[in-house]
């Protein structure tokens, strides 16, 4: 009995553990599910925050592509409205409607050559409408008359008129072509002269004509540097101004002649006057913009140079230094023998002395070679702004002689004028003075530049003899209003440049003056004095007269061409 009950017992104590074995395993596997819901529940909110954050960087980008898009129509509608307009105009109600009266013919004979038994002039359909040429005549006589490459001339298109016609030389003639209705066109030609043909004679003609008129004058004026490197400030300052005079006289000459052109030999459809100043503001602006890019560019290239030298001393001398510095901790010992038997061997405390004084001497070569480069730097930096003053004047002359070049070689193609020992030795002496321009600003750099000068010299000259060429041979007068018209805004553009150079220099002269002065009234005690040094050294009286001095020079030697 006793045997059974134990048997229970110990089946009740089993089946106790087993309840107890599967109530924790029943726990167990709700905190894993409870675990896992809760990761499955993490893994659902990120990946809805993913998918919210994807929604909103998408919205965006889609508000973005349609702001760009609403931009755009809003920027193509006024386009659209207004191609709409033009087609409604252009079409046949719309002509009916605007088209009230009757438009005028516009013929423009550009130019007229002679050559060989024969008178062609080169005429533009410069009229609203669509015009045909119907005759030609020479003096009010009909002449008969090839048109290439055709009668009907559309609307600023171009043609040839061919007359065959006995001309005379030196001799006046009047050209005139009549258009189908009877409007009668004419342009007169004061003096006949052949027409220069493109061959090795004619090149080398106008090329010695562009020597003469343009490069030799210029570095005939060059010659005058050695004589500016000796003058003093205030004559310094009288040249400089001198040089502006001198610029103003040619902008406004370049000017004035292009606006001629403009007016006698350019169709007004063309608005050539009007042409003419939007030209010279965007040349003005262009090379401003350029001389200060240029300029800058320079001195920061020199600030690299001066770096780069700095970093390399500072990496030698720490090598230097890492190497002593071995070479000591390979015999500490002998060192150490050094120093103790030095005090008590006078001759090894001169050998310590002479050391240090050889060290001291190192630091005072090497301070001495940084000044030196500093100084160099400063030298350099100090040079830029009058080279690239000067460089600039040589630029400007060289676009006004360029044009200056289209109109003598146009002049001469046209027998406006003709080629004299006179006009040539004018033309000489009014372009001697565009080399003194060159070497005013370098006067008081201090370094002679003879290839620099001469280079400056050439792109100054050597454009006058690609004018020459271009206007002798392929005259547009359209082309010399532009080129004209580009180096007037370039002369102005240095003008402003010397300007501002001459305004520095002249505020550190000025600093200078009141600095001298203030020492001599230290010196002297009297207040007086003080006064008068100061009164004295004002250039503003140089200032005037030179610019003066300059417009007269170029009116003057301008009577001579």
């Amino acid at each position: 009995m006793k045997d059974k009950k134990l048997e229970k017992v110990d089946k009740e104590k089993e089946f106790g553990k087993n309840d107890e074995n599967k109530l924790s395993t029943n726990t167990l596997d709700n905190t894993d599910g409870q675990g896992q819901k809760r990761q499955d529940i993490r893994d659902t909110d990120e990946s809805t925050a993913i998918g919210i954050n994807a929604s909103i960087t998408n919205t965006k980008a889609t508000k973005g592509k349609r702001r760009k898009i609403a931009s755009l129509v809003l920027a193509i509608t006024p386009l659209i409205i207004l191609a709409g307009m033009i087609y409604f105009l252009s079409s046949p109600f719309g002509q009916n409607l605007i088209n009230t009266g009757v438009p005028l013919p516009e013929v423009t004979i550009e130019k007229v050559e002679f050559h060989e038994n024969q008178v062609v002039a080169f005429i533009r359909n410069t009229g609203p409408e669509q015009v045909t040429i119907s005759q030609a005549d020479i003096n009010d006589r009909i002449q008969s008359a090839a048109i290439e490459p055709s009668q009907v001339l559309p609307r600023l298109s171009e043609a040839k008129v061919i007359i065959p016609f006995f001309w005379n030389t030196a001799e006046p003639y009047e050209v005139g072509i009549t258009t189908s209705d009877g409007t009668r066109f004419s342009k007169v030609i004061d003096a006949a002269a052949p027409a220069p043909v493109p061959n090795i004679n004619q090149f080398s003609v106008f090329a010695m004509l562009g020597v003469f008129v343009g490069v030799i004058p210029v570095l005939i004026g060059l010659a005058w540097y050695p004589f500016m490197r000796k003058i003093t400030r205030n004559q310094y300052n009288f040249f400089l101004s001198l040089t502006a005079g001198l610029l103003v006289f040619l902008g406004i000459d370049a000017f004035l002649e292009s606006n001629e052109i403009a007016a006698n030999n350019l169709a007004a459809t063309f608005n050539g006057q009007l042409l003419i100043p939007v030209i010279i503001i965007a040349t003005f602006l262009g090379l401003f913009y350029l001389s200060e890019y240029f300029g800058k560019r320079a001195e920061s290239k020199l600030s690299f140079e001066y770096e780069k030298e700095e970093t390399e001393q500072n990496d030698t001398r720490r090598l230097n230094a890492q190497n002593n510095f071995q070479e000591s901790s390979v015999n500490p010992l002998s060192k150490t023998r050094v120093s103790s038997s030095s005090l008590t061997n006078p001759l090894s405390n001169d050998m310590i002395g002479l050391a240090q004084k050889e060290e001291e001497k190192n630091r005072v070569e090497k301070k001495e070679e940084e000044e030196e480069k500093l100084t160099r730097l400063i030298d350099k930096r100090e040079l830029i702004k009058p080279l690239t003053l000067s460089l600039m004047v040589a630029i400007g002359i060289g676009l006004h002689n360029f044009g200056e070049g289209l109109a003598i070689g146009a002049a001469v193609l046209l027998g406006e004028i003709a080629l004299s020992t006179f006009l040539i030795i004018g033309f000489t002496i009014h372009n001697t003075t565009e080399g003194l321009a060159i070497v005013a600003p370098l006067a008081k750099t201090g370094k002679l530049m003879i290839r620099r000068l001469i280079a400056m010299g050439l792109i100054a000259g050597i454009p006058t003899i690609l004018g020459t060429w271009i206007g002798g041979f392929v005259y547009s007068p359209l082309a010399s209003i532009i080129f004209l018209s580009i180096g007037a805004g370039a002369i102005f553009q240095v003008v402003y440049a010397l300007a501002v150079w001459m305004s520095k220099s002249l505020r550190e002269s000025s600093k200078t003056n009141k600095a001298e002065s203030v020492d001599l009234g230290e010196i002297t005690g009297r207040s007086g004095t003080r006064l008068l040094g100061s009164q004295g050294k004002s250039p503003t009286a140089a200032i005037i007269a030179g610019f003066i001095a300059g417009l007269l020079i170029m009116y003057i030697t301008g009577l001579l061409v």
